[in-house]
């Protein structure tokens, strides 16, 4: 198996959203953004499923090794072998990657983020940075495109916080701002024991907002210049906002199950963003 073969394969098995946006890319620039996608699982993964948090932070200074291996010239993990064209090619670089294992090293320390300030952190190295890197290989001209970038990502990071709330809960995980849940009379116990109520709903509306306020920002930022070569953003924006959407029709009902779209229906949106975009 290739090197390009073995992201193929991490990004065709998570089903996820970003995969359908890839699909339109010409083939060096797909390559390079399914060689990063691939990047984010493998540490992403650690985080989530590694449950000795010593092993967890070994296996990921084992990966910020290997990111040295890679701007040294000697990649030897499959998804750096395949990144390694993307770092000449699409300014690929080594902050940025190694801030995405910041965040998810906060994932190992932190169960709980007092306020939106130190969220927006968190969201900002595990999506933001990652919104950046994806939009320096989807190409652009204007600098504004880099904040556009930065703000999508973290509406896309506020989204899965939204739909994954319950997920999260049964890992002792809530990202919700603290300072928020005691806005709206929710506690931590309300959300690990899967008290779904008017309080929560409203909680959660709030928090959809601040995801569209994000999207807004976004699709302020980016112009008409740069609107072509980032359609596979744009595509992946019209997914996570029609998810959005469901979330919210459905009432928030994010305690106990997951809400998502099939993939026909993603296949569909993307094809349609991509055209008329």
């Amino acid at each position: 198996m290739t090197p390009d073969q073995y992201c193929q394969n991490k990004a065709a098995q998570s089903g996820s959203s970003f995969y359908y946006s890839f699909r339109f890319l010409p083939p060096e620039r797909r390559r390079a953004i399914t060689a990063l996608y691939a990047y984010c699982r493998e540490v992403d993964d650690i985080a989530d499923e590694v449950e000795d948090v010593n092993v967890a932070r070994a296996k990921l200074g084992w990966w910020r090794a290997e990111v040295a291996n890679l701007f040294a010239g000697h990649p030897t993990h499959p998804v750096t072998k395949a990144l390694q064209p993307a770092t000449f090619q699409f300014g690929v670089d080594e902050s940025r990657l190694n801030e995405i294992i910041d965040g998810m090293e906060m994932d190992l320390s932190r169960r709980r983020y007092q306020d939106f300030a130190s969220l927006k952190l968190y969201c900002h190295r595990v999506a933001g940075v990652v919104g950046q890197l994806s939009a320096s290989i989807f190409g652009f001209s204007n600098p504004l495109t880099l904040v556009y970038a930065e703000n999508l990502g973290l509406a896309f990071q506020m989204t899965n916080i939204i739909r994954d709330v319950g997920e999260d809960a049964r890992r002792d995980r809530i990202y919700l701002p603290q300072e928020d849940l005691q806005k709206f009379g929710v506690t931590n116990a309300d959300v690990l024991n899967c008290k779904h109520s008017p309080a929560f709903e409203h909680l959660m509306a709030f928090q959809s907002a601040r995801a569209k306020s994000l999207y807004s920002a976004a699709f302020a930022a980016l112009m008409p210049e740069d609107r072509r070569p980032q359609r596979p953003g744009l595509i992946m924006s019209a997914i996570y906002r029609t998810l959005l959407d469901e979330l919210e029709r459905d009432g928030f009902k994010i305690l106990t199950h997951r809400t998502s779209l099939t993939p026909v229906r993603k296949l569909w949106i993307a094809w349609k963003t991509w055209v008329f975009a």
